[in-house]
């Protein structure tokens, strides 16, 4: 094993956030880790908008905006159709030579891929054919309102069915809205009904985000001692 997979249980839950964040959280604890975006669209690597330059930025490694993310385009559609229209064709196995690079210069990585598992992701697979390819623990991040427990059992249930190994679940983005009977028990049922271990609850931080309030939160918010535990594994 050589780092986590960090999925989604839909778009926009805060995994660039927690992908980011856990890796500098995990650097600040001595763990040689580094972050790798394999397909970004929305944004070209470079832009300082874009989610490989929030993973270089939280994360503190030194790696350049193009190994942290190799394949980006403009549009902001689900990869394979992005790249499809930018004229590129883009296969696993691409990806996969891009990973053992970056991982030449780190003892682990995690890897964020785009939106949920089921997303389409290049020529010949989705985002869950790339984690099962990797074959790295999952990590499914989840927002904590209504709704969540379904989103959120389905695609461990959808792991499960890939013979994935399912690290944990991370809650982001708590407090955004006032929290309520569901926001506060939604770990719990998540944890009974899916039979997954849910390592924690990060708050909502707001716009401006600052490195050192985001990796402090995700310490203190997390159960970091046993994702730090897990690559030991």
């Amino acid at each position: 094993m050589s780092g986590f997979f960090l999925t989604g249980t839909d778009t926009d839950v805060g995994k660039t956030v927690i992908a980011g964040g856990l890796a500098g959280a995990l650097r600040r604890r001595g763990v040689d880790i580094g972050v790798f975006k394999p397909i970004q669209s929305g944004h070209m690597a470079s832009n300082p908008e874009g989610d490989a330059a929030r993973l270089k930025y939280l994360s503190g490694v030194d790696d350049s905006h193009d190994q942290i993310c190799p394949f980006s385009v403009e549009e902001p559609l689900t990869p394979y159709l992005a790249l499809r229209r930018a004229g590129h064709t883009l296969q696993l196995g691409d990806i996969k030579k891009r990973y053992m690079e970056l991982l030449t210069k780190h003892r682990f990585l995690i890897v964020e891929g785009a939106g949920g598992l089921a997303v389409p992701y290049v020529e010949d697979g989705m985002v869950i054919d790339l984690a099962a390819m990797l074959k790295l623990p999952l990590l499914i991040v989840a927002r904590p309102n209504l709704g969540t427990i379904n989103h959120t059992i389905l695609t461990a249930e959808y792991a499960k069915q890939y013979g994935l190994t399912i690290a944990g679940v991370i809650i982001s983005g708590l407090g955004r809205t006032t929290p309520g009977i569901a926001e506060q028990t939604n770990p719990e049922l998540i944890a009974h009904f899916g039979n997954v271990p849910v390592l924690g609850s990060v708050p909502w931080l707001g716009q401006n985000q600052n490195r050192n309030e985001i990796l402090d939160a995700i310490e203190h918010s997390l159960d970091i001692v046993a994702i730090e535990a897990h690559l030991g594994s």
